[in-house]
């Protein structure tokens, strides 16, 4: 009888209804992450191939102006950016949360420093003579610059709270204790890490697209 029990156990493993189980353990708050960024790719997805059809559609000729320079240097920046966060679990799994503020900090601060270097690299599209109402190739360049900016911004405002908590609980042993038996700021982190190398991968496709059909 034991072995019959255990036969439907297996059968019953590979049921669809288990997969749906699964998904019901996922924290509500982890389930709104997955969805928002299927909608940012979908998002992404359709301005890239607007994009790509009007380039290809434009009478002006590919490499008629240079890549702007700062796009490829905030690219770098966001690796950099990215490395940095990913350090965090393991800080947070070491009890130091001291060393955790060093390193949302600095992944703050490059966060910053790559949207600054957006603003720069709008700055040589325009030196280029490419205006965000001009050539419609050029204005799908702002926007999806842009649009990557604005989700880039999401993840900096939850950096910043997660900073301010982090530092806030470094200044007292108890607090520090608290904080690091709280199984809220674990998931909280490994959020924030999902979600930032995300956007981190999202710039690194639209960065190759832009190469490819500047």
């Amino acid at each position: 009888m034991n072995s019959d029990k255990e036969h439907k156990d297996k059968v019953g493993a590979g049921h669809p209804a288990s997969a749906f189980t699964r998904i019901e353990r996922v924290p509500p708050l982890m389930m709104l992450l997955y969805l928002s960024m299927v909608g940012i790719t979908v998002l992404f997805v359709i301005l890239v191939a607007a994009y790509a059809q009007t380039r290809y559609y434009s009478s002006l000729p590919s490499g008629l102006h240079p890549f702007p320079r700062y796009f490829s240097l905030s690219t770098i920046v966001l690796l950099v950016s990215s490395y940095t966060l990913s350090q965090a679990p393991r800080l947070y799994k070491e009890d130091d949360v001291s060393g955790l503020v060093r390193c949302l900090g600095a992944t703050l601060l490059l966060g910053i420093t790559f949207i600054g270097l957006q603003l720069l690299g709008w700055r040589e599209l325009v030196q280029q003579g490419i205006f965000f109402s001009g050539e419609a190739s050029g204005t799908y360049v702002y926007i999806i610059s842009a649009l990557h900016v604005t989700h880039l911004l999401g993840g900096i405002v939850f950096l910043t709270l997660l900073l301010m908590h982090s530092l806030h609980a470094s200044r007292d042993a108890v607090r520090t204790l608290v904080f690091i038996r709280n199984p809220f700021r674990m998931r909280q982190l490994r959020m924030l890490g999902l979600y930032w190398h995300y956007i981190d991968g999202l710039w690194i496709a639209l960065f190759a697209v832009f190469l490819f059909l500047y």
